[in-house]
């Protein structure tokens, strides 16, 4: 259904040009969205796969595991939506201190988005809501560190920004003018809340994403914070205990379309086609991360019963291959800390696991040693456009 301008234009006048900046409409959108059978079919499946991904959870033995490396994942993806190009590896690296094979800048910033996640989501396990406030937690850890650590992390805007363009006077979007801030914030917060009106949480969680972005409240990070957002409101309203779900897959893959719906919205009100690319990409992000999962397991089980053909060197050997899942890449003085076997144990054990065919070293050194899990994190990154 095609909407009129989802919102109005406000002049704006600089010291340099005159230009016109757009303050959304309030959300839900008026006139109602059109509920097709199609529309609610997608809806349903997509709720659907998000329930068996849920109940991963309680199915896998090593749920804590399976998940670092999930929420790594999707730090990634979302990363580089943005043109960040760290890959899992380059960001295991990073935070083992040793030198990932992109900018160490790159790295960091999918480290903070990582720290980012898991400050909000503690967050709301210890009863505070979702909130203006706590996306300005949120930001401040996004950004805190490195080359956006000048761009007033943690603080909304006070000044003008835009997107494409050199400038406002030619630029592809330009969203609220400052002084319009507050009012558009203020609404956007009481929708999270379910006011005016009880929103059910996956649509909550597709109009909220496009009303972020339109709104574009933070000088640097809102495409990062807005894809978090969705991760914590599913937390928030109870559609996912734990963040499994790497959505950004799929953004990654479409991103032409992503962004182009998310400006589609704004001007011709197409909000049926966005709840349908929303909700297909929920389909297919968590069906892939359900199937990686499971694949995982597999994986696990069938090495772990290689390992227990050892011997007296099993214990120590199925000691450094659970660590190995937690961090697929890892060096020898990390596992050491991880299980607290002694440096000669961990070494005479990843001796055995490369026999195996189960690790591979990265390094060819005598000391800092780093080994991977090859086929865990072959499975990890899969789709992910880099190595």
């Amino acid at each position: 259904m095609k909407r009129p301008l989802q919102g109005h234009y406000v002049k704006v006048a600089t010291a340099g040009e005159a230009f016109r900046a757009f303050v959304p409409a309030l959300l839900p959108p008026q006139p109602p969205v059109d509920w097709t059978p199609e529309l609610r079919g997608r809806f349903d499946a997509a709720l659907l796969a998000l329930g068996r991904l849920d109940a991963i959870t309680d199915l896998l033995p090593n749920a804590g595991l399976v998940l670092y490396s999930f929420v790594r994942k999707e730090a990634v993806l979302s990363s580089m939506i943005e043109g960040t190009q760290s890959s899992l590896a380059d960001l295991m690296l990073f935070e083992l201190d040793e030198q990932p094979g992109v900018p160490v800048e790159d790295a960091r910033e999918v480290s903070r988005y990582v720290a980012a996640l898991e400050h909000g989501l503690v967050r709301l396990r210890g009863g505070f809501p979702l909130s203006l406030r706590l996306i300005r937690e949120v930001h401040e850890v996004l950004l805190g560190q490195g080359r956006g650590a000048r761009l007033t992390p943690g603080a909304f805007r006070r000044s003008q920004v835009w997107i494409g363009g050199t400038r406002p006077g030619n630029a592809q979007f330009v969203p609220p003018p400052p002084n319009e801030l507050d009012e558009c914030l203020k609404h956007f917060e009481r929708f999270l809340h379910d006011q005016p009106e009880s929103t059910p949480p996956l649509v909550k969680a597709a109009l909220a994403h496009v009303q972020f972005e339109t709104i574009h409240p933070f000088l640097d990070g809102n495409g990062r914070v807005g894809r978090l957002l969705i991760a914590l409101q599913f937390a928030a309203d109870g559609l996912l205990r734990e963040p499994l779900l790497y959505v950004s897959l799929h953004f990654k893959e479409h991103r032409s379309t992503y962004y182009d719906l998310l400006n589609r919205v704004r001007l011709t009100g197409e909000w049926e086609v966005w709840l349908e690319f929303f909700a297909d990409a929920v389909l297919a992000s968590a069906t892939e991360a359900a199937a990686s999962a499971r694949r995982l397991v597999e994986l696990v089980s069938a090495d772990a019963r290689r390992i227990e053909g050892l011997g007296r060197a099993t214990a120590s050997a199925l000691a450094i291959h659970r660590a190995l899942q937690r961090q697929p890449i890892s060096t020898a003085m990390s596992l050491g800390a991880a299980t607290g076997l002694t440096a000669a144990t961990v070494n005479k054990s990843l001796a055995h696991l490369e026999k195996l065919g189960i690790v591979a070293e990265l390094t060819r050194r005598q000391r800092g040693r780093v080994f991977a899990y090859t086929q865990y994190g072959a499975i990890l990154n899969e789709k992910m456009g880099l190595p």
